[in-house]
């Protein structure tokens, strides 16, 4: 059986899919493949291990029809017509479990360096504006005792709100499609609707898949709801938030600072304004990019594709 890997991922799930004799070929290069390249390549092998950059749409899919299966290399699948793949009969899979730790520590970090104004403050140093003490500046927030929002309370919002509870004893709310009683019973989390949890946190974290629901969710209606001392921390998908409206709710002290690990549109051009506000922290989407969790991601994205051929089923399916 043939694989393609669409880019050059840790070497543990190439292995894996070598010692399993597999074919495997990889590409190389720093930039993905445009679609075209992708259909052509694709056409080529039986399985595919893709990741959340290349674009499996429905004109990909019914290209390539005859794929056996399709492992993503990534938690999120909002690049892949679920749909379509499963009205072709294409088992999609992806790899839930991997990451979960390194993005909710992208999370956390992304709201200590909003409260102090840590990334903006080290712009300063090298601008060479670190002047003499000024009592009144340069002014934060502290975090212990405040409440923690979570939107979209699964795997990694659970990793969230646990570290938060743990460091700074923070209340943990959250909003989702049903209850999570596991983080009610150890978190001690309370469920409240969408407005409760914009009305009353002092920390919203967003951890959501990226759909039609989600999308354009944090616009300037939900940014009226939030509470001006409030941070708003995003590590899902850009599109859940308008960066326009954002920009707007932050010039206009609506809320007090927000912190982006993915942002609308990736990547994001040097001149946009949130790069230099005082009360903003923003990463380059790198909530996964530990050693341990791209391995894991590269292990369990392999081990989905072996495990199809081997005995038809697969652990982390998304469409049953």
């Amino acid at each position: 059986m043939k694989v393609l890997v669409t880019l050059d991922i840790p070497d543990i799930g190439v292995n894996l899919l070598k010692d399993a004799d597999f074919e495997v070929s990889i590409w190389k290069e720093v930039a993905p493949m445009d679609q075209k390249e992708l259909i052509n390549r694709t056409k080529e092998v039986d399985a595919l291990l893709c990741t959340s950059v290349d674009k499996i749409d429905s004109h990909f899919l019914n290209q390539c029809s005859h794929l056996k299966v399709i492992s993503q290399f990534a938690a999120g699948y909002d690049n892949i017509d679920i749909a379509e793949a499963t009205r072709l009969g294409i088992p999609v899979a992806n790899t839930p479990d991997a990451m979960s730790n390194a993005t909710a520590d992208i999370a956390f970090a992304l709201m200590l360096a909003v409260s102090r104004k840590l990334c903006f403050l080290h712009k300063s140093i090298i601008s060479g504006n670190w002047g003499h003490f000024v009592p009144k500046a340069n002014l934060g927030l502290e975090l212990k005792g405040k409440t923690l929002g979570v939107f979209g309370l699964g795997r990694i919002g659970f990793e969230m709100a646990k570290k938060c509870k743990g460091a700074y004893d923070m209340k943990i709310i959250y909003c989702n499609r049903t209850r999570n009683n596991v983080a009610e019973e150890k978190l001690q989390a309370s469920y409240v609707t969408f407005d409760e949890l914009l009305a009353q946190c002092d920390v919203l974290s967003v951890h959501c898949a990226l759909n039609s629901e989600t999308e354009g969710l944090f616009n300037n209606e939900a940014f009226k709801k939030i509470k001006s001392s409030a941070l708003f921390i995003n590590t899902s998908r850009g599109p859940v938030h308008n960066e326009k409206d954002l920009i707007e709710a932050l010039n206009n002290g609506e809320i007090w600072g927000a912190g982006l690990d993915v942002t609308n549109p990736e990547p994001m051009t040097p001149d946009n304004p949130l790069l230099s506000m005082e009360n903003v922290a923003i990463t380059p989407h790198i909530g996964s990019a530990s050693i341990t969790a791209r391995d894991e991601m590269s292990r369990l994205a392999a081990e989905n594709i072996i495990e199809f051929f081997e005995n038809g089923r697969v652990s982390y399916l998304i469409n049953a």
